[in-house]
């Protein structure tokens, strides 16, 4: 079900992944099908178009045929540097961010998360256990918030989301939707599992 306000949703594709031996994470194979496609298809139904966040491997992501946005900062400064370019380069009025790592995301994510907003300008997963801050549905209007923020050399997400005004949103019941893929000992549990 599509929210009622313009979304456009965002594969965040654009990290280093560390914990993945410096491997593209959302090139990772889950089932036969890259991590970042498994979270595109999950945002589909639900959005009213889907970008790429991504930083490398270009050309291979360009050829899902969705729009391909990399970072205008350079150095991968963090998630932050991924909301502000794709707010810098696409003209949506709301972002639905969501990490290629996470593909089991509910198909009423984007719904409770519009439902649960209540004026704030972002909100984020919260599992019972601990905050999702890279699943996040976010506002244009964060865009120059963002930049003073990086400008400052701060990174911390958390802490930005809470001093604008943003908060979490209840998912406990769902828990299980939020499992990072971060290494490749998660993919090799994970396969057959969806």
């Amino acid at each position: 079900m599509k929210a009622e306000c313009q979304i456009t949703g965002v594969v965040l594709a654009g990290g280093k992944a560390s914990r993945m031996g410096g491997q593209d994470k959302g090139l990772m194979l889950l089932n036969g099908k890259p991590l970042w496609q498994h979270v595109a298809d999950c945002l589909l139904p639900q959005v009213n178009e889907v970008v790429i966040s991504a930083n490398r491997n270009l050309d291979i992501y360009r050829q899902s045929g969705f729009p391909v946005i990399a970072d205008t900062l350079s150095g991968f400064p963090g998630p932050l540097a991924g909301l502000l370019s794709v707010m810098q380069q696409t003209s949506g009025e709301w972002f639905l961010f969501c990490p290629c790592d996470t593909p089991f995301i509910p198909d009423n994510l984007v719904e409770r998360l519009v439902e649960q907003r209540q004026n704030a300008p972002v909100v984020w997963v919260h599992d019972g256990d601990r905050d999702h801050p890279a699943v996040t549905l976010a506002h244009r209007s964060l865009a120059p918030k963002i930049i003073d923020y990086l400008a400052s050399g701060e990174r911390r997400v958390m802490v930005f989301m809470r001093q604008v005004g943003g908060h979490s949103v209840d998912f406990c019941d769902t828990k299980e939707a939020f499992r990072n893929m971060n290494t490749p000992e998660d993919l090799t549990l994970n396969q057959e599992r969806i």
